[in-house]
């Protein structure tokens, strides 16, 4: 019997191509978007918004290829609003263009508070209410599944509750599948959304009801959960709380929130597995940098640091997780830090060899060299690349397959973009291979002359790339002069690691972070299994 029999069913409504897309920074290509209509259809049956046909071509085009695509389970929703004032729905530009999108899912909004009846559609309250119950239905008489966003629902519900009702009223007797609840301006309270969603379900009683929160109180999961308990059927948000100001309610955590911790079932057993992995492939795909500090995803969720903490959880898990990380795809993690003690270097030692003991010399032999670096300016907690292969050195004497005989850099701010020269010989083996390379700056040059030079001996380097440098001076008071801490982020695949360098040199720093960087994925993706 599988983990969700006998919970009560929560659907779900992805908003983030298109609700996600407004958010600061945030943007799809065509290309991106269906990437992540092909992706999503691991995480089993849910609705996805895709767009607003007619408001501009790209979604017109997205549309259009969404229509050559065999989805087995997601389910494409097209979005739009109600006609205009005084216009009939069959004259409607905006609701012939959602008709001619070709989605089975048609989602409109409409105005359910007086406030934006008077002063932005500049209407009588009987106007509005032709506006949703007509659109509504000339919609579903085309035998479309119609949902019907109530914007600005609970602002209209406090200062008028009768009418914000009516509007609810006049898109389900219109013959709206579903009646959505938004709270558009984000700054509800939890009390705000109970109440509401109760009224709407003491008066019309209806089997689905939808809610749809923006996070501007940072609320929005919060509000989507007392939703949900109050007789929700439907959540909408986007992954990573992607979205306009500061978000909508984020799927990322609102779904592991619902299903591991709520009697409901959101997705497949199989899809919660997924959450963590999908979620970073959605931050990639938006170039948006990933929060690791996001509830069940982040790599900080499941990270424990204090050397008693991680000793209580060694003993019991539940000492200091809520729930096991795999249950979302995540993992635990034990950061080396001068705050640690020998059970965070056990454990990770245990990484590579599972049974080492507590005693073993080489457990204190890393400690004694972790705590003399942290003393010299290095830190472990975002370089966890370096901080391993100093495990592997200490425990299996791992040294470097290659050598660097030399290396020069130098930058001409008059070449243009491509401004910075790096030479490097390097020695594997027997064999000595020379390289010069260009670079849009001393350390991208330095990192593609050794890639250059070493790929034909370890071809695994090819496939990585760095995705992130940042440099930090350790003591400013020293000026020019001052050690500067360098952090270099790789990535492989979905995979990603840190590596560190610290000198006085902030290009010795660079190389030291760079070769570590190098060292690293030979290691673990071809080194490691011979």
């Amino acid at each position: 019997m599988g983990q969700n029999e006998g919970k009560k069913k929560i659907t779900v409504y992805d908003t983030t191509l298109r609700d996600g897309a407004q958010g600061e920074g945030i943007h799809f290509s065509t290309q991106d978007k269906l990437s992540y209509v092909k992706r999503i259809e691991e995480m089993g049956s849910l609705y996805v918004e895709a767009g607003w046909p007619g408001a501009n071509p790209r979604d017109d085009n997205f549309f259009q290829l969404l229509r050559e695509q065999r989805l087995q389970s997601t389910r494409i929703a097209a979005f739009g609003s109600t006609c205009k004032v005084n216009e009939s729905p069959e004259n409607s530009d905006v609701l012939l263009k959602l008709l001619a999108s070709g989605a089975q899912t048609i989602t409109i909004f409409g105005k359910a508070w007086d406030l934006h009846v008077s002063d932005v559609l500049r209407t009588n309250l009987e106007e509005n209410l032709r506006l949703i119950r007509e659109s509504v239905s000339f919609l579903a008489q085309q035998g479309r599944e119609v949902f019907f966003d109530a914007e600005h629902f609970f602002d209209g519900f406090k200062e008028n509750p009768a009418y914000a009702l009516r509007c609810i009223s006049a898109a389900l007797e219109a013959g709206a599948a579903i009646a959505i609840l938004c709270d558009t301006n984000g700054g509800c309270l939890p009390g705000d959304i109970a109440r509401g969603v109760e009224a709407v379900r003491h008066e019309f009683a209806p089997r689905e009801l939808g809610i749809h929160v923006h996070n501007d109180s940072g609320l929005a999961v919060a509000n989507s959960l007392v939703a949900v308990e109050a007789g929700v059927t439907q959540i909408q948000g986007t992954w990573n709380g992607f979205g306009e100001r500061c978000g909508n309610a984020n799927l990322s955590t609102l779904i592991p929130l619902l299903q591991i911790k709520g009697n409901y079932s959101v997705v497949s057993d199989s899809a919660l597995l997924k959450i963590t992995p999908f979620s970073r492939f959605v931050a990639e795909l938006s170039n948006a940098p990933f929060d690791e500090k996001q509830p069940y995803v982040g790599r900080s969720a499941f990270a424990h640091k204090a050397g008693m903490h991680v000793d209580a959880i060694l003993k019991n898990q539940r000492t200091f997780e809520h729930m096991d990380p795999a249950e979302v795809g995540n993992e635990r993690r034990i950061l080396i830090s001068d705050q640690a003690g020998k059970a965070n270097i056990l454990e990770r030692l245990r990484r590579f060899v599972p049974d080492i003991l507590k005693e073993d010399p080489r457990v204190e032999k890393a400690m004694i060299e972790i705590k003399d670096l942290e003393n010299n300016g290095f830190q472990f907690e975002a370089a966890e690349g370096s901080l391993d292969l100093l495990f592997v050195r200490i425990l299996n004497g791992f040294t470097s397959p290659f050598e660097v005989l030399d290396y020069h850099v130098w930058s001409d701010p008059l070449r243009g973009e491509l401004d910075s020269v790096a030479v490097v010989k390097v020695k594997v083996g027997e064999a000595t291979v020379q390289i010069a390379s260009e670079g849009n700056g001393p350390v991208n040059a330095l990192d593609t002359a050794l890639r250059q030079a070493l790929a034909s001996f370890f071809p695994i380097l090819e496939q990585s790339e760095l995705v992130d440098y940042k440099v930090r001076v350790l003591d400013g008071s020293r000026g020019t002069e001052a050690i500067v801490r360098v952090i270099i982020d790789t990535r492989l695949g979905h995979e990603v690691w840190g590596t560190i360098g610290v000198s006085k040199n902030i290009l010795k720093a660079s190389a030291q972070a760079l070769l570590d960087a190098i060292n690293w994925t030979i290691w673990k993706f071809e080194g490691s299994r011979k």
